[in-house]
C-alpha cells in the first residue's frame, strides 16, 4: 500500500504536471514582393524537324543496307544499296552510242565539206549538198539525245546508291535486303528523323493568343517541355510560331517551339506538357496558393500577428500558378499567412506557427522556378 501511495505522490507532484498547450499548431509563411514569371500552358505532342521516308526510286534488289536500326547519321551517308549493275550497263551503253553517233557525225561533216566544194564547180547538185547537210544536223540531234540518255542513266545509277538527305536518327527496317523492290514500293525502306533540334506543336485558348503575339514582339519567348506528370523538365527551348489560322472547330490555335533536345529526352510522338513563359509581373505581393481560402463571401486568408494570434483577411488575387499567387489586396509584404492547419481557425485563435520550407524560393516567393509555372 506504500509504495502505490509513493506513485501517486510522484505523478501528481507540481514538477511532473503536464504544461496546457499553447496554441493550434500551425504552419506559415511569409507574403513576399517579388517579379512573378506569367506561363501559358498547354498539351503539345513532339515532331522532328525533318522526317524522312526512305524509299526506292529505281527497281531492282536490295543488295544491303549499310547503317544500323537507331544509328545517328550525316547528309549524303549511304543507307541503302540497290542492285547497280543493270543501270551501270545502261550507262554503258548509252555511252557506246554516243561515240558512234559522234564518229557518224565526224563523217557527215566531211562528206558535207566534199559536196560543198563540188557544189562550187557544179560537179554535185545543191540537192546532193542539202540532204548532207540534213544529215549532219540529225547526227548532231541524235548526239545530244545520247548525251540525254547518258544523264538519265548516270541518274538512275546514283538512285541505286541511296544516302541521307538529312542529319538525322534511322528507324526500324522495314525492308531486308535481298528482297526485289519497285520505285512504286508503298513500304519505305526506313525512315530518318532529324532529332536534336527537335520540336513540339501544343494548342492555346484564342484567348491567349494576343499574349503570345506580344511576348513574340519583344523579343525570343521561352518553352518548357515537361513530361506526363507536369513536373519533369525534359527540355527548355525557343516558341518559333503560331499557326496562321485559329481553328473554328475548337477555339484553339496551334503553336509550335523548338527545342535543342541534346539528351534526346524528347521523342517524336511523344506527348509533353509545354509552357511558354509570356511576361514578368514586377514587384507584386505573392503568398503560397495554399494559403488562399474559399468562403461564402469570397477569398480570404489568415494572418498571424506578432503575438501569435491569427486574423482572417478578406484577400482580392490576381495571377496564380498552382503554386503561388498574387495578391492584391488584403496582404502586404512580411505578413505571415497560414499554410496549413486553417480548419481549425477562426479569428482570434492563439496558434503556434512553424515556418514552412521552401523548396527551391519558390513555395513562399514571387518568381516560381518553371517546373511551378503556369
Amino acid at each position: 500500500m506504500a509504495a502505490c501511495v509513493l506513485a501517486t505522490g510522484l505523478l501528481t507532484a507540481p514538477g511532473a504536471r503536464a504544461q496546457a498547450p499553447r496554441g493550434v499548431p500551425v504552419t506559415t509563411a511569409a507574403a513576399k514582393r517579388a517579379d512573378f514569371d506569367v506561363y501559358l500552358r498547354g498539351l503539345g505532342q513532339v515532331q522532328a524537324i525533318n522526317a524522312v521516308q526512305v524509299r526506292a526510286r529505281v527497281d531492282g534488289t536490295l543488295m544491303k543496307v549499310p547503317v544500323q536500326e537507331g544509328q545517328t547519321v550525316k547528309t549524303g551517308e549511304l543507307l541503302a544499296v540497290i542492285d547497280p549493275r543493270p543501270y551501270q550497263a545502261a550507262l554503258d551503253q548509252a555511252q557506246a552510242k554516243l561515240a558512234a553517233d559522234q564518229a557518224d557525225l565526224a563523217n557527215a561533216k566531211l562528206d558535207l565539206s566534199r559536196y560543198a566544194s563540188l557544189a562550187k564547180q557544179d560537179f554535185a547538185s545543191h540537192q546532193q549538198l542539202d540532204t548532207q547537210q540534213a544529215l549532219v544536223n540529225r547526227s548532231t540531234a541524235a548526239i545530244a539525245g545520247d548525251e540525254a540518255a547518258i544523264e538519265q542513266a548516270k541518274l538512275n545509277l546514283s538512285y541505286a546508291f541511296i544516302t541521307s538527305p538529312i542529319d538525322g536518327r534511322v528507324g526500324l527496317r522495314q525492308i531486308d535486303p535481298g528482297n526485289m523492290i519497285r520505285s512504286s514500293e508503298a513500304t519505305a525502306i526506313m525512315s530518318v528523323m532529324q532529332v536534336q533540334p527537335i520540336a513540339a506543336t501544343f494548342t492555346l485558348p484564342q484567348d491567349q493568343l494576343p499574349q503570345v503575339v506580344a511576348a513574340m514582339a519583344a523579343g525570343p519567348v521561352p518553352a518548357f517541355a515537361y513530361a506526363q506528370d507536369d513536373k519533369t523538365l525534359l527540355d527548355k527551348g525557343t516558341l518559333l510560331t503560331p499557326d496562321n489560322a485559329i481553328d473554328p472547330a475548337t477555339g484553339t490555335i496551334r503553336l509550335k517551339a523548338s527545342f535543342p533536345n541534346p539528351s534526346n529526352a524528347l521523342w517524336p510522338g511523344q506527348f509533353v506538357n509545354v509552357r511558354v513563359l509570356v511576361r514578368v509581373e514586377k514587384g507584386v505581393v505573392t503568398v503560397p496558393s495554399v494559403a488562399v481560402q474559399h468562403g461564402p463571401a469570397g477569398l480570404y486568408a489568415y494572418v498571424v500577428s506578432p503575438d501569435g494570434v491569427v486574423a482572417r483577411r478578406d484577400i482580392t488575387v490576381g495571377l496564380d500558378n498552382g503554386a503561388v499567387t498574387v495578391v492584391t489586396a488584403g496582404v502586404a509584404p512580411g505578413d505571415m499567412v497560414v499554410t496549413a492547419g486553417q480548419s481549425r481557425l477562426q479569428d482570434g485563435t492563439r496558434v503556434v506557427a512553424n515556418a514552412e520550407a521552401e523548396p527551391g524560393g519558390a513555395a513562399a516567393g514571387g518568381k516560381p522556378a518553371p517546373a511551378a509555372g503556369g
